[in-house]
């Protein structure tokens, strides 16, 4: 999946994703795109863990990009997102997310994100469920 088109309109101005330092990455697959964010002190707790709520982020993130690259023309939004945290990441360390579309219907995309650590180990797991609004009126 190519996502350098919506990765050209995410780094034009701030917003949530430049913010948190999430990269998104393209894939060769037509269904999957991946996204890296380093856990640092933008998305860490003060304990210094990455937070749940920036590893939710990132997966509602990079199934956007995935739902947007398929959608040329649409705005794509999440509308639900349920996650489950397995692992604690430690500050300094990067986090994958990799991003499988499950359902891609006129309406509605749904995914399935696995986020792993730099070894590999899981971190999260994320369904993620887009609307997709037409830029037709």
């Amino acid at each position: 999946m190519d996502v350098e088109r919506i990765n050209a309109i995410i780094n034009e101005k701030p917003n949530l994703s430049t913010a948190l330092g999430m990269e998104f990455l393209s894939t060769p697959e037509d269904d999957t795109c991946m996204a890296r964010m380093k856990v640092d002190e933008r998305n860490r707790q003060p304990f210094g863990f990455l937070s749940g709520g920036a590893s939710l982020a990132l997966a509602e993130n990079v199934a956007g990009v995935g739902s947007s690259s398929l959608c040329p023309g649409c705005a794509c939004v999440g509308i639900e997102v349920s996650g489950s945290h397995v692992k604690a990441v430690m500050e300094g360390d990067t986090v994958t997310a990799y991003a499988r579309l499950l359902h891609k219907g006129t309406t509605l995309h749904v995914w399935n994100v696995d986020i792993k650590d730099t070894s590999g180990e899981l971190i999260s797991n994320v369904r993620v469920t887009n609307y997709v609004i037409s830029s037709r009126r």
